[in-house]
């Protein structure tokens, strides 16, 4: 699916910081903890969680984000529809990578097991 010049450059300039504590409240009205939230990003992005507490710090934008980041090898294997996009469509590939973030916070406030967010079993 191709997005839009503009849709893909909102993305890269948005900043992980202005987004996070947004995935915080999703996932904690949800019954999930910040902690779980850490583990997801730590699991997609190769960051721990200190270096996630420096990037939000630094107002770093989802394209330097991951640009830093070390895409976990099984990302590819998340699947599905975010945001009216099938993910594994999307051709961009900071946006696709956005939406994987995306995707395993949905999954993770829906209260799917860890072992299955994390593309273990």
């Amino acid at each position: 699916m191709t997005t839009t010049p503009e849709h893909d450059e909102r993305i890269a300039q948005m900043t992980f910081a202005g987004v996070y504590p947004h995935y915080v409240t999703k996932v904690e009205k949800k019954g999930r903890s910040e902690t779980e939230l850490l583990e997801v990003i730590t699991w997609l992005t190769g960051f721990s969680p200190h270096q996630i507490q420096e990037l939000i710090k630094e107002k770093v934008t989802f394209k330097t984000f991951f640009k830093k980041a070390t895409l976990n090898p099984n990302a590819h294997l998340i699947k599905g529809v975010i945001c009216g996009y099938r993910i594994e469509d999307i051709e961009t590939q900071l946006t696709r990578e956005t939406r994987y973030l995306d995707k395993l916070v949905d999954e993770l406030a829906k209260g799917r097991k860890m072992e299955k967010i994390l593309r273990q079993a």
